[in-house]
């Protein structure tokens, strides 16, 4: 199995097993319904820890473009094999929802809640607010991104690392997911948002297009800034480079900002009418 397959198949595993436990909690009439947050929580940190286990020993097992990219900017990890990692862990995400859609198949019909069955394959937040919202994902995948270098710089016993990596997952989960659901990985939201929009669920909804940025872009800006901290604090090293990711997220969560505030302008503006 080369490094393309391993990364379709790692994410695959990921998203059966995550999107699963979403599955279990959302839909109605699976004996998990309503079982919370928390089973969510160990539901991806165990899910990670598999796909780890699956290929991280063919190709290091990223499952996640902000890893990957992170990777590279850390120097990790190869610049010209960026690209086919990204496209590798679209498609094993996209064809991990589309078996959660079939294993859950009479639910989909089962549960009336559009969002609910959305909740299924990909995130959105508690409060939407462009900005915060933005800032949560990126958060939450610097300290992802930096956790990874970290976990790496130390010696475990062999096989124990997918584990650790896992228990990374949960504590972020539990600690900053309950604000955006935590995509923290633009594979994992994007991938299954696809598969949402062209699957024949009974009574879906929208796929809420208009949110879907956020858990791409963030991730990818949070996850380079965690390398770009872990690079320059850790290693003493720095680049233009670093300083140019740096810009990059400044402009941003200024653009995210404005988007935020004439969000509220607005919401303010419907408010005096109708009073």
């Amino acid at each position: 199995m080369g490094t393309f397959t391993a990364e379709i198949v790692g994410t695959m595993i990921l998203i059966i097993l995550g999107g699963g436990v979403c599955a279990g909690v959302n839909l109605k009439k699976s004996l998990a319904h309503k079982s919370d947050w928390i089973v969510i929580a160990f539901g991806w940190g165990l899910a990670v820890t598999m796909g780890v286990y699956a290929v991280g020993s063919v190709s290091g097992a990223h499952l996640n473009p902000a890893v990957t990219i992170g990777m590279a900017l850390a120097g990790q990890f190869a610049w010209g094999d960026v690209p086919l990692y990204i496209l590798a862990q679209m498609i094993g995400a996209f064809l991990g929802a589309v078996i959660v859609y079939f294993h859950y198949l009479p639910h989909w019909k089962a549960t009336d809640d559009p969002g609910a069955k959305l909740g299924v394959f990909s995130t959105g937040p508690a409060i939407y607010h462009p900005f915060s919202n933005l800032l949560s994902e990126m958060i939450g995948t610097f300290i992802l991104v930096l956790g990874l270098l970290t976990i790496g710089a130390n010696k475990f016993t062999e096989g124990l690392n997918p584990l650790i990596v896992g228990f990374l997952i949960l504590s972020i989960g539990l600690s900053l997911g309950g604000t955006t659901g935590y995509a923290i990985n633009p594979a994992r939201d994007l991938g299954p948002r696809i598969a949402h929009a062209l699957l024949p669920i009974a009574g879906k909804g929208d796929s809420n297009w208009k949110y879907a940025w956020i858990p791409v872009v963030g991730p990818i800006l949070g996850g380079s800034l965690g390398a770009v901290f872990y690079k320059i604090i850790f290693e003493g090293t720095t680049s233009a480079v670093y300083w140019g990711v740096v810009a990059v997220v400044i402009v941003v969560l200024a653009v995210a900002y404005g988007m935020s505030k004439k969000q509220d302008y607005v919401a303010g503006e419907i408010k005096r009418e109708v009073n």
